[in-house]
C-alpha cells in the first residue's frame, strides 16, 4: 500500500476508485512555490501567507458531521458529502455525483513514517509521481502553519490522473501533542471552484 497516498483515480466509479485509494498520509514561516515541482522557487513571505490566508483552525460550521478516528483526531465535512469506507484506521469523505464519480475528497490518515516536515512538498510530488500522475506540480507550499491543536506544513499541488484527469490537491502533515497526521483533500480541476471552500474548511476544523 501506497504511503499517503491521500488521492482517487478521476472518473471512476465508488468501488473502483476505492479499490485505487491509498489513504493519505496560522502563519508561514518556510514558503516555496513553482509551476514545476522539481525546482520550486521561493516567492516573498508576504504572498506565501496570502496562499494560506484560509486556514483559520477553527471549528466546523453548525450541521456539518463529523469524521474521527480511533485515536481521537479527526475533521468536519459538509451535508452533501458522506463517509466512506477506506484504509483501515483512516477517516474518508467525499462528494459524489449521481454515477458514484468523484466531485471532492477528505482523508485523514496517520503519519507512517517517511513523511517529514523538511522537504514535505517534494514528498508530495514524488509520491503522486510514484502513483503514476503526470505533469505533478507544486503551486504552494508553506511550514509553521497553525491548526486548532497543533502545528502543520501544508502543500497546494496539481496532478494529472492515468485517466487524463487534472486535480488539485491540498495536502498537510500536522503534529499535535501526541501523534502526527496527514489531511489530504482533493477534486477534479473541473469541481475544485465548487468544492474548494469546503475542502479548505475541512481541513482548518482538522483536530489531532
Amino acid at each position: 500500500m501506497a504511503t499517503c497516498r491521500g488521492h482517487l483515480a478521476a472518473g471512476a466509479a465508488l468501488g473502483v476508485a476505492l479499490a485505487a485509494v491509498a489513504s493519505g498520509c496560522g502563519s508561514s514561516a518556510v514558503s516555496r512555490r513553482s509551476g514545476a515541482a522539481a525546482q520550486p522557487s521561493p516567492p516573498s513571505p508576504d504572498a506565501a501567507v496570502a496562499a494560506f490566508a484560509w486556514l483559520r483552525h477553527a471549528p466546523a460550521p453548525a450541521g456539518w458531521a463529523r469524521a474521527t478516528l480511533a485515536a481521537g483526531a479527526g475533521f468536519g465535512y459538509p451535508p452533501g458529502w458522506k463517509a466512506i469506507a477506506g484504509d483501515r484506521g483512516t477517516a474518508t469523505s467525499a462528494r459524489l455525483d449521481s454515477a458514484g464519480h468523484f466531485l471532492g475528497y477528505l482523508n485523514l490518515t496517520p503519519r507512517q513514517g517517511g513523511e517529514q516536515v523538511a522537504g514535505w512538498a517534494a514528498f508530495r510530488a514524488r509520491h503522486n509521481r510514484a502513483e503514476g500522475e503526470r505533469d505533478v506540480r507544486v503551486e504552494d507550499t508553506a511550514a509553521g502553519l497553525r491548526f486548532r491543536t497543533g502545528r502543520g506544513t501544508c502543500v497546494r499541488d496539481a496532478y494529472t490522473t492515468v485517466s487524463g484527469v487534472r486535480y488539485q490537491e491540498l495536502a498537510c502533515l500536522v503534529s499535535g501533542s501526541r501523534a502526527s497526521w496527514v489531511i489530504v483533500g482533493a477534486a477534479p480541476q473541473r469541481s475544485w471552484p465548487r468544492e474548494r471552500a469546503s475542502i479548505e474548511t475541512a481541513i482548518s476544523a482538522m483536530t489531532s
